[in-house]
């Protein structure tokens, strides 16, 4: 089968999804030369194949996974691709390559990226004005901390403005032990693009916990903006990347609802 998937990591590394489109439209996309897209199953998990040849990774592992859920939205993106194939509108298929290209080999440093972002995680950080914004975020964002907390037993420090504080050591410590059980590689590619994306490993681990729906954390997540969209309306540009990354996070979302038990 033709090395159809170097580009998705070479080419598409840029954690901008905007960007990413841009990088991409300046090379020629390969044409659908496949009719079929299929899915077997076998000791490597549920493969995804191309007129019955197994996909491969860019580093040239077979394409497969351990859920039929999630091959079959894997699959869905090769068919849906039609005279080319776009590697910016597959961002499941992208992911799962990360997962087990990347994570897999290596899955400490993902989880410690996640716990190192509860160190200085958006809802820990309040505006102290005006009145109303204020009481959202102590609304919304207080109720998520409130929830993590009774959940690790431990507390988070809240901070009025943006000037970095640390989070107490046994703090950090009991969200690592929380977070620890989501340990495969597929987990913890999603639960890291959910919290890149949100600026919260809080609102990851909420979201991985059943608390919040994923429409809910995006919500939760983008209060600010658009308290500040409220007041004075949006910008054409900013929705446009809004949208883009909203992509990312559904197939995150997406991905980690699959391959849970």
């Amino acid at each position: 089968m033709r090395d159809l998937l170097t580009d998705f990591t070479e080419n598409l590394s840029d954690p901008d999804p905007v960007r990413r489109a841009q990088i991409a439209m300046k090379k020629p996309l390969p044409k659908r030369f496949y009719k079929e897209v299929g899915i077997r199953e076998g000791e490597a998990g549920f493969a995804i194949e191309l007129d019955g040849k197994t996909v491969k990774t860019p580093a040239r592992r077979p394409l497969a996974v351990p859920t039929e859920a999630l091959a079959l939205l894997v699959a869905a993106e090769w068919e849906r691709q039609v005279d080319v194939i776009n590697p910016t509108i597959m961002p499941v298929t992208r992911l799962v390559n990360t997962a087990l290209d990347g994570v897999a080999d290596d899955r400490e440093p993902v989880f410690q990226e996640i716990v190192r972002f509860s160190n200085s995680d958006l809802l820990c950080y309040r505006a102290d004005a005006p009145e109303k914004l204020v009481e959202r975020q102590s609304l919304r964002w207080g109720s998520v901390v409130d929830w993590v907390q009774d959940r690790i037993g431990v507390r988070f420090i809240l901070v009025e403005g943006v000037i970095h504080r640390e989070q107490p050591v046994e703090t950090l410590a009991a969200f690592a032990a929380a977070l620890r059980k989501y340990d495969s590689a597929l987990e913890l590619a999603s639960l890291h693009t959910v919290t890149s994306l949100t600026g919260s490993a809080l609102l990851a681990f909420a979201f991985a916990e059943g608390r919040l729906t994923p429409d809910e954390v995006w919500s939760v997540a983008h209060l600010d903006e658009d308290w500040t969209n409220e007041q004075w309306g949006s910008d054409a540009a900013a929705e446009h990347r809004r949208a883009a990354r909203f992509v990312e996070f559904q197939a995150a979302t997406d991905i980690f609802s699959t391959v849970q038990p």
